[in-house]
This record gives structure tokens, sequence and C-alpha cells, in this order.
């Protein structure tokens, strides 16, 4: 499992599958991922013991205690919290802010949603090193049984008290983070961290079912965080890929509970949430249209506090019924969003998004009118409440031109020029045999480069051009036959001689190494792949021949195609990806790193409009979540280069960093794979979306396609095409 959900073998994924949708459904609270991973870990007994007859050693648990000022504490952490006798155990199952500007009715001022850790007010960043931030911690007071549980009467006194619980079981600290990159976290990373620091004792327990040491083969801290994050990645995807569940964020609940909520028809059930759905939607709809409204007006709800403003729900928010609330409320909006609206804008004019995921249960943002605004994805949070009290737009409401939205440019590589030499491998009286990898720009224009070598000697026997042959062997391939063998031109007049004319095979990729031998005295240029030993799988391509790590990343980009290379038509998280692939620094395993400040300027040539850097912004935080990018601390020189590591004497800078996920492809025939055959013809397709063509739409065998998708993927924001796409179902392409 510490290898990958992929790598897990297909019973093992089921009965992993079984027990964690036992385990979702028999607790109250929604089962985030981490808590998920928790009771595999650790041992969650279903028989109504939870963790009581665990390995854990409840001394080493971290205290809390209300109104206190404590680390951060992520959802998954075992805590004990003080009550000044017994000692209360419980595990964090729900964490969200508290910010103490919202209103009890879930009115909530705009700079606040999205807003950093330790902002001081509009536009105000933290000031200081210390960011603080007072959030509020859920603990299941349940989950280590009934022999470590204090009674209802204890309970009571502690939250009438409001001295260790406040008076709904729920502790509010003010949190401190070391640094802005903490705060971002997301709670996945944040918890990995949390166990091999703070909890590491009890992750490396050796009386835990099977130690994570023992599954990486060792206590190297790389080795560690590595299985660590495995293990967490192969839980959630086996969270998503159950069919009885289904997800918000990180939290999964039965789709049975969802469904019997919705059908409840007294506090807090269907009725109440559909209210809460249209309050939000017609929040910022003037009650009386009114001649001459020109201006627009923006309405932030937060779903907390107006889940408490609900008649008789007091009790229902009660201990671990507040996360299950919260949970069902925000994937009800999350439904009437993806199925009323039109990338969140409702017929009225109303455009409703999600603007902060984290903030008080979740705040939603409600705009009138919002046919002008630039659609994206309604459900993914782009913290557009504080981005509007930045200065640039505090200078706009002062009179000044608002910002022009600006295309994407197509940056030249940061390290074109050093990428993709030759490397001569024998030269002696019968043959030249040189190694070089294939550019993008070779498979765009048919050509390939000749060695030096090969060069001299072609044109002084041949002169400034000649007619040759060009023989691919890719042994095992079937298909067009002249493609094997292809005349081609030597074109050898200038400073470097080229073969041009090359049809290239359909699945050669920028990268991969071709190994060429020119026989002296004839025309004839033979070119062949090398295999690997095992097929991978980088990012979302399946690669079966010797390539180079630092082309591919370069070269394979978003938006980078043999037919074309351009960022034009891409959305934030490709731009994001392309800018930082071909822009940052780069290792010789393929990593990239790039200064983070320089990141929108690597998108647009230029510092973008406000909104499309704040855009940029989230597309960033959801990467880093999804772990497809990582944060790094580099430094910059005197003349402004950025280093990685950074360098003494240097001042520090935040980079992000491109990490390419290698995996080993497990065929449905086996491992074994034919001797000297030839490129991989057969490449999984996984199912995704694709952009129509103006005035098209999608046939309803494929909306239906897509449903069944959402279906089997357990996905929360909604089963209907989005407007403008259609689904491409799962294939092999090569068939």
């Amino acid at each position: 499992m510490a290898k990958g959900y992929d790598a897990v073998p297909s019973e093992e994924r089921q009965r992993l599958r079984r027990y964690l949708e036992e385990v979702v459904a028999a607790r109250r609270a929604p089962v985030h991922t981490t808590v998920a991973f928790n009771a595999v870990y650790f041992g969650y007994d279903l028989n109504g013991d939870g963790y009581g007859g665990s390995p854990l050693r409840l001394d080493d648990f971290p205290v809390i205690s209300l109104g206190e000022c404590a680390p951060a504490l992520p959802v998954g952490a075992m805590v004990c919290v003080a009550t000044g006798s017994d000692p209360l155990y419980a595990e964090i199952v729900h964490r969200e802010g508290a910010h103490p500007e919202i209103g009890p009715l879930g009115d909530v001022p705009a700079w606040v949603s999205g807003a950093p850790a330790g902002a001081e007010g509009p536009g105000r960043p933290a000031g200081g090193f210390a960011l603080r931030r007072r959030e509020l911690l859920v603990p299941d007071l349940d989950a280590f049984g009934p022999a470590l549980r204090l009674s209802q009467t204890q309970l009571r006194r502690l939250r009438t008290r409001r001295r260790r619980l406040n008076e709904d079981g729920h502790v509010i600290v003010d949190v401190t983070y070391s640094s802005p990159e903490a705060a971002r976290q997301d709670d996945v990373s944040a918890y990995a961290d949390h166990l091999l620091t703070t909890a590491r004792e009890q992750l490396l327990s050796p009386f835990v079912p099977v130690s994570l040491a023992e599954l990486v083969g060792g206590t190297d801290e790389d080795l560690l965080r590595a299985g660590l994050l495995g293990l967490l990645d192969t839980v959630r995807a086996v969270l998503l890929s159950s069919a009885s569940l289904r997800t918000w964020g990180h939290y999964a609940v039965t789709r049975a509970s969802l469904a019997e909520c919705w059908g409840d028809t007294g506090p807090l059930g269907g009725d109440d949430l559909r209210s809460l759905a249209a309050a939000i939607e017609h929040a910022a709809t003037p009650a009386r249209r009114r001649h001459g409204l020109t201006t627009s007006v923006t309405a932030y709800t937060a779903v907390g506090p107006r889940l408490r403003q609900v008649p008789g729900a007091g009790g229902l928010l009660a201990g671990v019924g507040y996360a299950a609330a919260v949970c069902r409320a925000n994937l009800t909006l999350a439904d009437v969003v993806r199925g009323d609206s039109e990338q969140g804008l409702f017929e009225n004019g109303c455009r409703v998004t999600l603007d902060d995921a984290f903030e008080s249960g979740g705040i939603w943002r409600s705009l009138y009118p919002g046919g002008s605004e630039l659609a994206g994805d309604p459900l993914t949070p782009t913290g557009r409440g504080w981005a509007s009290t930045l200065p640039t737009a505090l200078e706009q409401q002062d009179g000044t031109e608002p910002e022009a939205d600006v295309d994407p440019v197509d940056q030249p590589l940061a390290d074109a020029t050093d990428l993709g030499d030759s490397e001569l491998l024998r030269d002696d009286a019968e043959e030249v045999v040189w190694r070089s990898p294939l550019r993008l720009a070779h498979l765009m224009d048919g050509w390939f480069p000749l060695h030096p070598h090969v060069l001299s000697e072609l044109r002084r026997s041949h002169g400034p051009s000649l007619r040759a042959r060009l023989e691919l062997d890719h042994a095992g391939r079937t298909g067009n036959a002249q493609r094997a063998g292809q005349d081609v031109t030597a074109e050898l007049g200038g400073a470097s001689g080229r073969l041009t004319g090359i049809v290239w095979p359909d699945d050669f990729f920028p990268g991969v190494f071709l190994e060429l031998c020119w026989p002296r005295g004839g025309t004839v240029i033979r070119a062949a792949t090398m295999r690997l030993k095992e097929t991978l799988q980088v990012d979302e391509r399946v690669i079966g021949h010797c390539y180079d790590p630092r082309v591919l990343t370069r070269e394979d980009a978003p938006g980078s195609h043999r037919h074309g290379d351009s960022a034009l038509g891409l959305g934030p998280r490709e731009l994001v990806m392309r800018a930082v692939r071909r822009c940052g620094l780069l290792t010789l395993d393929g990593h990239a790193l790039l200064d983070r400040s320089v990141l929108p300027n690597a998108a647009y040539g230029r510092q973008p409009a406000r909104l499309q850097a704040a855009v940029l912004e989230a597309a960033v935080a959801e990467l880093l979540a999804e772990r497809r990018l990582e944060s790094a601390l580099g430094s910059r020189d005197a003349w402004g280069q950025p280093h990685y590591p950074a360098r003494d004497g240097q001042p520090g800078i935040p980079l992000i960093g491109y990490r390419p996920l290698r995996r080993r492809v497990i065929r449905p025939w086996g491992d074994a794979e034919p001797e000297g055959s030839g490129l991989v013809p057969l490449q999984f397709v996984a199912g995704h979306l694709r952009r129509l063509r103006p005035g098209c739409s999608p046939s309803p065998v494929q909306r239906a396609a897509f449903r069944d998708y959402c279906r089997r993927l357990g996905k929360a924001d909604g089963w209907e095409l989005p407007y403008g796409y259609t689904f491409v179902t799962e294939h092999i392409r090569g068939r």
C-alpha cells in the first residue's frame, strides 16, 4: 500500500474498501482521509470499542484546552482535552476557521473570505513573524470506546461551565503557525508532518499491525515521508472509488445517510438545506429591481453560523453532529450549483461560487449581476473576497480604469540550448554511433540533427545536401511499413546538419532516446529506441523506452504537442504546470522549481489582472494539496538568479516544484514483455472532459457515461456535464 493505490492488489483494495465503508457507516462524523488512515493503521474496532484496543499510548497525546494558544493540530490528530480532573481523550475529526469578525447570521466581511492566516484587516496581511488564526476543532469524544468515555453528567458539566469545551462540545484555540507555507498546508500534508514529528512514537510503534518503518524498509526520513504519503493517497483513492460513499473535499459520508437527511422534514433536513441553498442563491439579488441599477452587489455567507440559526438545530449541532451538518450542507449546495446553474450562473443573474473552503464551515460568494464575471469552476475556492481588498482593487474603487485581462504567453524554455545534447558512443573505422533525445521541434517539423562527426564526413563527400535513407528500428511494431524505412534529405550546408522530411511514428514523444548509427561511406542512417526494463507511467504518459526526463519535463508540458505549442486555451491549473515546467530550475531527474513570486509573469509575460493572479494562486494551492506540486525553499543571489538548495548568505525565497509522478505499469497480462518489442503501442486513457466546438452539444450516451463515471468516482460536485464539454470514456489508445 505504501507504493500507491495502483500497486495494491485488487483483492486487497476490495477488502480495504469494504472496511472503510463500514467505518464511515459506523461513525457519526464524516470520515476524513486522515481519520480513515488512523482506522486502518492503528486499528479501529467496529463493535463499539473504537481505538480502545489499539497500541496507542495515551500519555503521548498533546493536551489542548478551550481558549488557549497552541500549535496547529490537523484533522486526525489524537489529543487529550484538559478537564481539570479526569483526562478526556479524543480524535480531531473536523477543523475549520473561527474568525471573530463573522456575524451570528453567517454574514462575512469580504476581506475575511480567503484571507491568509494572521490577516489584520482589508488588504492588510499579517505583520511580524508569528501567524495566528482562531480555529474550531471538533473532537470525537467516543473514539476510544466506553472505557475512556466520560459520563453524560460530566460532559454536560464541562459544556455548561465552558472552561474546557464550549457549549457544543468543541474546542476553540488560537493556533500559531511557523510560516505562511505552513498555514497554507492542506490537511493531509499537515497530518503527515504531525505524524513524523509530534506523533512520531505512535507512528513507528512496533505494536501496530504493520509499522511504516517495516513497510518502507527503514527509518530514513525521506523514505518514511514518501511511504506515509503513499498510504494516505491509497486511503484517499479507496474512499473515492466507493460507490456507496460521497465526498466533500477529504470528508466522506455514506450515500444512505445523505439520502436519509434529504428526506428528513425535521431540523437540518432536506427542506432546511434546500432553503439554505435558495438563500445563498438570492443573497445578492435585489429584493426589488431598481431603474438604473448599475453597481454590482456581492454577499458572502458562512455555512456554519447559518446552520445555527435553523430553528430546533441546537442539539443536532453539538459534538460531531456539527461536522456532519456542515458536510451535508456543502454537498447540497454543490449539487444545486452544478445542477441548476451554468458554471455557477443562475437564471436570476446571480453567480454563486465557493470562495473559502476552510473558514466557518465554508464561505459561499453570491454576486449580482454575475454574467460579466469570468467563468470558472464554481466549486474551486479562489478567495476573491480577500483579493478584492488588496491595494490594486482599492485603487480601482477610487476611479481608475479596471484591469484588463491578458492572454498567456509562450515563454521560451529556460535552458533550451542545453537540452538534448548528443552523446558519442562509438567512432571507429566502420561506423559512427551516437545517442540523442527527440525534441518537440523535431516532432513538429519532421527533422533530426546529425552528429558533427557525421556532418563533416558527409559534407566532404557529398556536398551541401543529399538524399539519404532513415531506418527506424522498433521491432515488434505493426502498422505502416513505410515508417520503418523512409527517404529523407540530409541538409549539410549550414553550421549544423540535419535530416529533414522525417515522418515520425505517432507514439514518439519529446524526450525518447534514439540510438543512431551511420556506417561510413554509406547514405543509410539507422535509428533505434531502447527498451526500459519495465514500463513506467509518468504523469499521464505510458513510457516503455529510455527517455531524457529533463526534455520530457520541459517539452511535454501542458499545451505542448506535435502539432503546436501554445498556452492559449489552457485553464489555470495547466498554466501553472506549464510555467513551472518550462521556466523553473531543472534537475537531472526532471524536477523543476520556480520562484513562486514570478509565477504570474512566467504565465502571462507581465503582471496579469488581479482576478487572474488570484485564480492562479488558487490553482497553485489546489495542486499543492494534490501533491502535483511541492513547496521548497531556495535563495536568490545578488544578480537576481534563484538557486536550489538555498545557498548560505543569500536571502531565502519560496519555490514551487513540479515532481514527475512515476509509477510502474502493471499490465493485465502480467509484467513480462516480449524481448525486443518496440515502442509501446497501447496506452490507457482515463475518462476526461473535452471542450466542444461552438454550437455542438454532448450526446445522451456521453451524458449517461459521465454520470456513471461520477457515481463510480464518488464525485462530490455534481454529476452533470459542464456547459460546452463532452465526456470521453476511458479507453486503450493504439488498439
